[in-house]
């Protein structure tokens, strides 16, 4: 009996090492959909490649209609290492076990990237001024509701600012991806819509013809460039030879390089850490700040009470960016 209970025990710790060993050695890989799955495959799987050949990992590109879809794959493990974009990877790390471990770099040598407020180039929209004074005859085309670029910065530098809401002050709103929104535009099918920089630069190296049917109606300040997360279980070793790989790629190799340069005008990626997420957190409660104080509904003393709640949490954002 005793060693029938030795060889069950001994089993179960095989098993264990060996689950252990498969989930340090397969990986996915979950990319946010800026663009259709077919085009994000074509840019990204050559890293992906790279990836495994020079750390013998197993890792799959996986891919989803929207954010939510990546950010939800990496909460229930089946994702364990992503591209999100700033307010997505907010996500991933308060829900999804997330940390922040590398960001891209640009050939241009920015800090990051811009979202924009674009429209075709024979639109009768000539600035964003008239945009604005004229929003209620506008159909504009917004981002995903996890977007940095095309929902979280416009919705706060361009339109609450001036007084708007990307919800009630418009004629029509439609949400979709930054590449579906620069079609809409380019094919006159949608008066505005936001964007960024990436997908400029992507739609000039790519579809060269295309650019000359856009305007740029409004830039954005400077927005720290998309992050890497993975999840924090995951084993050192594992975490290891990620950070490896990344902060290396693309330093010296043109072929490495000339895959960075397909993938959205990238030149590598840095290490970095949550706190690149500290002023996209202060951004998002500002925004939730004036929304409170707006908001017609509420009494006296619960809208004292959320500011007050609102105020602490920016104060503690406040200490840690100062860290």
């Amino acid at each position: 009996m005793k060693s029938a209970r030795t060889f069950l025990a001994g089993a179960a710790l095989a098993s264990c090492f060996m689950s252990s060993v498969a989930f340090a050695d397969t990986l996915s890989f979950g990319i946010i959909s800026t663009d259709s799955s077919s085009a994000l495959k074509q840019r990204w799987q050559p890293l992906i490649d790279d990836l495994n050949k020079q750390t013998g990992l197993d890792v799959k590109a996986y891919f989803a209609t929207d954010y939510a879809g990546i950010i939800e794959a990496m909460r229930f493990n089946k994702v364990q290492i992503g591209f999100f974009g700033n307010a997505s990877a907010i996500e991933a790390v308060d829900r999804s076990n997330g940390e922040v471990f590398a960001k891209v770099k640009y050939k241009s040598g920015e800090a990051g990237y811009y979202s924009v407020l674009i429209t075709n180039a024979n639109s009768k929209w000539k600035s964003v001024d008239q945009v604005l004074k004229n929003s209620h005859d506008i159909n504009l085309g917004f981002g995903d509701p996890n977007s940095t670029s095309g929902t979280l910065v416009p919705s706060y530098y361009l339109f609450a600012k001036n007084g708007l809401s990307a919800k009630t002050s418009f004629k029509s709103v439609l949400p979709s991806s930054h590449e579906a929104n620069m079609l809409a535009v380019v094919n006159d099918k949608i008066d505005v819509a936001t964007n960024n920089t990436d997908m400029l630069d992507t739609i000039k190296t790519q579809h060269p013809e295309l650019y000359p049917k856009v305007r740029v109606l409004w830039k954005s300040p400077l927005i720290a460039s998309d992050p890497l997360v993975w999840r924090r279980d995951l084993p050192q070793t594992t975490k290891d030879k990620l950070l490896n790989f990344f902060v290396h790629y693309g330093e010296k190799d043109p072929r490495e390089q000339s895959v960075m340069t397909a993938i959205s005008g990238y030149s590598g990626f840095a290490a970095s850490s949550n706190a690149q997420l500290v002023p996209i957190r202060q951004m998002a409660l500002f925004q939730k700040k004036e929304q409170v104080q707006n908001n017609a509904h509420l009494d006296d003393a619960d809208k004292k009470a959320q500011i007050a709640s609102l105020d602490q949490q920016l104060s503690a954002l406040d200490g840690s960016a100062a860290k």
